[in-house]
């Protein structure tokens, strides 16, 4: 018997009401995530990925955002149904998330250490000094030397890498179920990147957490995912496993953003190849294919309807009429 999903996200639209007209930046998307998978999201900045992420955690800044339509099944329960309390309760239990920015995320108020020991006494039965006694251990386990000197520091008194560990901490201080991470790794040199990657797939692996990345970056998908959703213009373009994706890449969107990859071997001098063209504006999108503007492939069906998400081989979809 297949064990359920952890999470289901169904048709999920959510917008923004500008003055400008309404924006459309989750438009659709439908996602499975299994139990103790990875999934990474990637696309250009402005496609989606953070909206989606935030929608989930039903953090999406309301006015001038909404979530218009569509459903999030968590282990069943339906998150854009339930009452504030329910919510409050899953968050930051069950369901965690690191955000892009750890210091405009940490309260530059107060020590970093309180804030950790707040998260858990708000969701476990415990003393303060006990909670801070688990934040200690959390910082030694996610790298952080001197963890007690730590503790009291506040958060402009650290360094970039050392926030975001202290927003992983956070992140795995209950042993969530599900972690979002939201572009963990921006701005950070390769070898912090390299060992929070590192640190995030162990801690994964340990409490057997499902992980979703949302990220720009290739190279972090091939190291850390094992299946990948790629979103163009608030829309699924294609999903597929990771091996299979990086193989095969189906959708010109994907074959455009792989082709601009770096390669050993390869002459520095070489310009890159590029994906032409401009995304098309949220306010004002095309009728038909949202990339046709930029395809190399495009046909006249491209610039009448949009195509469905289509299932061209075994292994992955795509939406693209050149596999109808």
């Amino acid at each position: 018997m297949t064990a359920p999903p952890l999470l289901e996200i169904n048709d999920l639209r959510t917008v923004f009401d500008t003055p400008a007209g309404t924006v459309r930046a989750v438009d659709g998307v439908d996602l499975v995530l299994g139990r103790r998978e990875t999934l990474a999201v990637v696309g250009e900045s402005g496609c989606g990925k953070t909206v989606l992420a935030l929608s989930v955690m039903r953090l999406v800044p309301t006015p001038p955002g909404r979530i218009a339509s569509g459903s999030v099944l968590f282990r069943g329960e339906n998150l854009l149904a339930l009452d504030r309390k329910r919510l409050q309760d899953l968050r930051g239990d069950r369901i965690s998330m690191i955000f892009q920015e750890p210091m405009t995320s940490l309260n530059p108020v107060f020590r970093v250490g309180d804030q950790v020991a707040e998260l858990i006494l708000r969701h476990r039965k415990t003393t303060r000094r006990q909670a801070l006694d688990e934040v200690a251990g959390l910082f030694h386990r996610v790298g952080i030397s001197e963890a007690d000197q730590r503790l009291r520091a506040y958060p402009h008194q650290l360094s970039g890498g050392l926030r975001q560990r202290i927003m992983i901490a956070m992140a795995v201080a209950c042993r969530p179920d599900l972690i979002l991470a939201d572009e963990p790794t921006t701005a950070m040199d390769v070898t912090i990147q390299s060992q929070i990657l590192a640190l995030l797939d162990q801690l994964k692996r340990e409490m057997g957490t499902s992980l979703i990345l949302i990220t720009h970056d290739l190279g972090v998908v091939a190291q850390m995912a094992e299946r990948v959703i790629v979103m163009y213009a608030g829309k699924v373009v294609e999903e597929a496993p990771a091996e299979v994706m990086f193989d095969t890449p189906r959708h010109p969107y994907t074959q455009g953003l792989l082709a601009s990859l770096p390669r050993l071997g390869t002459d520095p001098a070489t310009p890159l190849p590029i994906i032409p063209g401009q995304v098309p504006s949220l306010y004002d999108l095309p009728r038909g294919c949202r990339f046709q503007d930029r395809c190399p492939d495009v046909r006249p069906v491209c610039r009448q309807e949009e195509p469905a998400l289509l299932t061209p081989s075994p292994g992955g979809t795509v939406r693209c009429w050149n596999y109808a």
